[in-house]
């Protein structure tokens, strides 16, 4: 087992209850638990998050410490299914939400689609990339049936896929962590400069 500190926020992008993405983050995390990582699992199915309004977002119950999980994290997995060649709907409003929180970390893009998810991976990647975030640079896809099917994951590749994911994340992301952190104690230039503290 590693020894790491690094903090992984997951986020399930679907409401489904049978939800395929749902499957996999949950699997992740506990090849992330298993590597030693903090893995919080971010489930909008049983934590709703109200549509995004910047008039009032920072007033709603529960925001600040939600707030604080996306802070935390070193590294955010975004988990999506594909509806109609876009990310869903709490996806989208969860990365409405938070944008500052983002720079300088590491994002891990998993999708959920049967045309491989090319176009939602770029819209997920254009956010990271407004948001200063880094990306790895490449996706996991899967598929309801060939890869996952009554709630577990069948598919001998698609374990494979994401074992190396995690390994990605846990080496990148600790890379990624530490010089972010420097940056925002430095007085070098960078783009983390803006987000030090005043």
């Amino acid at each position: 087992m590693a020894a790491t500190s690094l903090n992984v926020l997951a986020v399930v992008g679907s409401l489904q209850g049978d939800s395929v993405t749902r499957v996999v983050i949950l699997h992740v995390a506990e090849l992330l638990k298993a590597e030693g990582c903090v893995a919080d699992v971010l489930d909008f199915k049983n934590e709703p998050l109200a549509l995004y309004n910047p008039d009032v977002a920072h007033e709603l119950p529960g925001y600040a410490a939600l707030q604080g999980r996306v802070e935390r994290a070193d590294v955010i997995i975004l988990g999506t299914p594909d509806y109609h060649g876009s990310i869903s709907s709490p996806m989208k409003n969860f990365l409405d939400h938070f944008w500052e929180e983002f720079a300088g970390k590491l994002f891990v893009t998993i999708v959920a689609s049967h045309e491989k998810g090319l176009t939602v991976t770029d819209q997920l990647r254009t956010v990271a990339r407004q948001c200063y975030a880094w990306t790895l640079p490449y996706s996991i896809s899967l598929m309801e049936d060939e890869d996952v099917k009554g709630g577990q994951i069948v598919s001998e590749s698609l374990k494979r896929r994401l074992e190396m994911a995690v390994r990605d994340l846990r080496v990148y992301g600790e890379v990624l962590a530490r010089q972010r952190k420097a940056d925002l104690v430095g007085m070098e230039p960078g783009f983390m400069a803006r987000h030090r503290p005043k």
